[in-house]
């Protein structure tokens, strides 16, 4: 499906990973050369996979992974790396290239969320045992897909008066039942083989997650499922929205939090478990946008809050300020922060950060973009229209990119 690269994504791992020990390296036991699949005539070695798991795991922001969990993730690091063949040859049909400057682009915009340019992101990642080639070939191969899905169906896609008002009605009586909040990553797994394979991936993610991993940049990176591109959020859910399989083990959390890996007929799912709400429940809907720094100089924090004077400001003072990156939370229900983080958000203005606070080895800020009360602060026509639009396109892409599949000569070795 289609990821947009562009999303906010943490690199905080790479910078603390450091190179793989020589004992992690004597328990490696995938190849170092050799051919692990042919895309129509095209190879794909061992070494790409290897790097490709590696750097994937790398960049959820948790520990520094172990061969193990390398070695859990490459089924689905291969399975990456097939789709992206398949997309390029897909793209060479229309003659369609992606430039220097685009696949540039794309790492200093991913870069500046960690507060460091691109060429200093290379460098990490060589630092990592990865080469960067590896990240510049997914996001070559993400963006020419971008290009090609929006060209082809972009503007067919038309979403009616009739759609919003059926969306806003479907919004509207999901409020009165018991809904959670909740997102996930799906790895998609089609058959017995590919799903042992995705449950082992989806064990090694899991481990990443409980030791600090972003949920939100494992989704961006990792899941197949149209939500990808949002960070896995899908919102607030009945049981009667989801897969009986889901809804099982959701009403079945005993509180917030990861759930282990569920299976279902064509994938893994994981799912977490943000919170829950009653019918009815008088609610208050925030957007806000964090503003972190690692460690507990608070300088570079109060340096970038001297340049800002509205949320606008936000994004782009990150950008262009050395360790410093923002964090946008969408659509949070305001009991979802704790009583403390509640506290600060509502004594703040719209517009306005709270105080400094700790965020673990990390100090941070949040801003304060919107504020709604009420049981029924539903999202606007615009945005409803927009959402529709991106999920309609969402699945258009990741239809194609199975047919291609299925059309494909792939040769697993």
């Amino acid at each position: 499906m289609v990821r947009k690269i562009f999303a906010a994504l943490t690199f905080l791992a790479i910078a603390v990973s450091g190179v793989a020990t020589a004992q992690e390296a004597a328990t490696d036991r995938l190849p170092l050369e050799g051919i692990a699949a042919v895309v129509n005539d095209k190879p794909i070695s061992y070494s790409d996979v290897r790097q490709r798991a590696r750097m994937l795991l790398l960049s959820l922001g948790g520990q520094q992974p172990t061969q193990e969990q390398v070695q859990q993730i490459t089924g689905q690091a291969l399975e990456q790396l097939i789709n992206e063949r398949l997309q390029m040859d897909k793209a060479a049909e229309y003659d369609l290239e992606v430039s220097k400057d685009e696949i540039d682009g794309a790492v200093n915009d991913m870069a500046a969320q960690s507060g460091v340019d691109g060429n200093a992101l290379r460098a990490e990642l060589i630092k990592a045992g990865v080469n960067p080639s590896s990240l510049e070939d997914q996001m070559r191969a993400e963006i020419a897909w971008n290009h090609v899905m929006s060209g082809l169906y972009g503007s067919r896609i038309r979403v009616s008066d009739n759609q919003v008002d059926d969306q806003i009605e479907r919004l509207r009586a999901a409020s009165k039942k018991t809904q959670y909040r909740v997102s996930e990553i799906f790895l998609f797994a089609p058959d017995d083989d590919t799903r042992s394979q995705a449950l082992e991936a989806a064990k090694s993610i899991a481990e990443q997650l409980k030791a600090g991993a972003d949920f939100r940049v494992a989704a961006q990176r990792l899941s197949s499922a149209p939500t990808a591109a949002t960070g896995g959020d899908m919102g607030w859910v009945s049981v009667d929205d989801l897969e009986p399989e889901l809804a099982a083990a959701v009403s079945a959390a005993p509180g917030p939090g990861l759930l282990d890996p569920i299976e279902v007929k064509n994938g893994v799912y994981l799912l977490y478990v943000a919170s829950k709400r009653e019918p009815a429940a008088e609610t208050t809907k925030v957007d806000l946008i964090r503003l972190v720094t690692q460690g507990t100089d608070d300088k570079p924090l109060k340096d970038a809050m001297a340049r800002i004077t509205s949320c606008a400001d936000v994004q782009s003072v990150a950008n262009t300020t050395q360790n410093v990156r923002a964090q946008p939370l969408d659509d949070i229900n305001i009991d979802e922060l704790g009583p403390e983080g509640k506290s600060m958000v509502q004594n703040a203005e719209i517009g306005q950060p709270t105080d400094i606070f700790a965020a673990g080895n990390a100090l941070a800020v949040m801003y304060v973009c919107r504020r709604e009360e009420g049981a029924e602060a539903l999202p606007s026509r615009d945005d409803l229209k927009s959402s529709l639009k991106g999920r309609e396109l969402n699945m258009i892409s990741e239809r194609e990119l199975r047919n291609l599949r299925r059309e494909a000569t792939i040769i697993y070795r």
